[in-house]
């Protein structure tokens, strides 16, 4: 269609489509009411600025008459002192709004905006824009607001899934380089760098599903990589590049009892073995029966590797709490590990148990922690 000589308005199929929707019957609408719809709308059709202005400021001039359409009539140049835009962006706001089916222009014979009065001077019709779609469709908007806030929560959880993918990714070939640096680990590396340049930013509108389930992959290679190198092919721990371990290799059996229990060492029935084998499970790992003391020493030097703490760690620990404290701080370190790791899907807070147990030794020596309490609560939880 052409334009009208009297400064009319291409037509357009939304305006067509706007103009079906209509308020209920006796309906009467309050300019905060409108405004809230056209604050969801702008939210849910994602208006950049120049429309959003447009919009807001259009919804301003409602009078909050009883009429069957919210009709209202501000000039061009009113709107571009309000908004402070041009007369060019003030006509591409118009655009984008009832393309968006938000308002429907109502034209004038002359295509001028004003208000019709009657002998009274009472204003009863207008020519200009209605505004009757923006609140008519507030259902529409809602349900458009909630699911892109499942979509926006989709997003950070997969980009978080990513995160954790990747820092696991690369604290393996960390670990590979640091313990294993003749392994071959180029291929690994070089799929690193690779996802890191394809991965879509967090400020990117892309949902992330190919990148994770790659980032995904590329952890369990990883770690995977590690797991092997640590054990050397077999089903066994590994002995090599191990930091202290506690047997001569796989086959050749336990280790005999660690250093004798002093006197001055024997504990109160609250660190009984006992209780410290219904509070940590994880004494099944040592492979032989645990009957006093002298077994939890021998249990807690055979175990203290699998925290991968140094041998020096537990000599430290010795003269800081004494054997059998040190002994049961390792037990008692391995089964939070242990229960961290299978209340996680296998995937412990404790990053780092070593250090951990070396925290946890400064805590027992200061008197922070009380390892009878703490066993005692440990077996009342696995009661339960």
């Amino acid at each position: 269609m052409q334009l009208a000589s009297s400064g009319g308005r291409r037509l357009r199929h939304a305006a067509l489509a706007a103009r079906e929707l209509a308020l209920d019957a006796g309906r009467t609408v309050t300019r905060k009411e409108l405004s809230a719809a056209a604050r969801d709308a702008a939210k849910a059709l994602e208006l950049r600025n120049g429309p959003r202005s447009v919009l807001s400021e259009l919804v301003a001039c409602w009078g909050e008459q009883e009429w069957e359409r919210l009709l209202v009539w501000p000039s061009n140049d009113y709107l571009m002192s309000r908004t402070g835009l041009s007369e060019r962006a003030v006509r591409y706001a118009f655009r984008v709004l009832i393309d968006q089916q938000l308002i429907v222009p109502k034209e004038s014979p002359n295509g001028k905006r004003f208000a019709v009065k009657d002998l009274a001077g009472e204003i009863v019709d207008a020519f200009g824009f209605d505004l009757t779609p923006v609140y008519a469709r507030r259902g529409e908007w809602a349900e458009r607001l909630i699911e892109q806030k499942q979509v926006r929560e989709a997003r950070k959880r997969a980009f978080d899934e990513i995160t954790i993918a990747r820092r696991a990714a690369q604290e393996a070939l960390s670990a590979l380089a640091e313990h294993y640096p003749d392994l071959d680990r180029s291929d690994l590396e070089d799929r690193l760098r690779t996802l890191k340049a394809h991965t879509p930013l967090r400020v990117s509108k892309a949902m992330p599903l190919d990148a994770l389930d790659e980032w995904k992959d590329l952890r369990t290679l990883c770690e995977k990589a590690f797991f092997d190198a640590g054990n050397g092919g077999k089903e066994c721990r590994h002995t090599n590049n191990n930091n202290g371990s506690p047997s001569e290799s796989c086959n050749k059996g336990f280790p005999k009892k660690a250093e004798a229990v002093r006197p001055t060492e024997q504990t109160s029935e609250h660190l009984s073995p006992e209780l410290i084998l219904e509070a940590c499970p994880t004494l099944s790992d040592f492979g032989q029966p645990v009957r006093d003391l002298a077994d939890i020493v021998s249990a807690g030097r055979y175990l203290r590797a699998s925290l991968g703490a140094h041998e020096s760690a537990w000599a430290e620990a010795v003269e800081d709490i004494g054997t059998v404290r040190t002994a049961i701080a390792v037990i008692y370190t391995l089964q939070l590990y242990e229960d961290d790791l299978a209340k996680h899907g296998g995937e412990s807070r404790i990053k780092n148990p070593g250090g951990y147990y070396r925290a946890l030794v400064r805590m027992i020596k200061s008197g922070k922690l009380d390892l009878g309490v703490e066993l005692l609560a440990m077996r009342r939880r696995r009661m339960m």
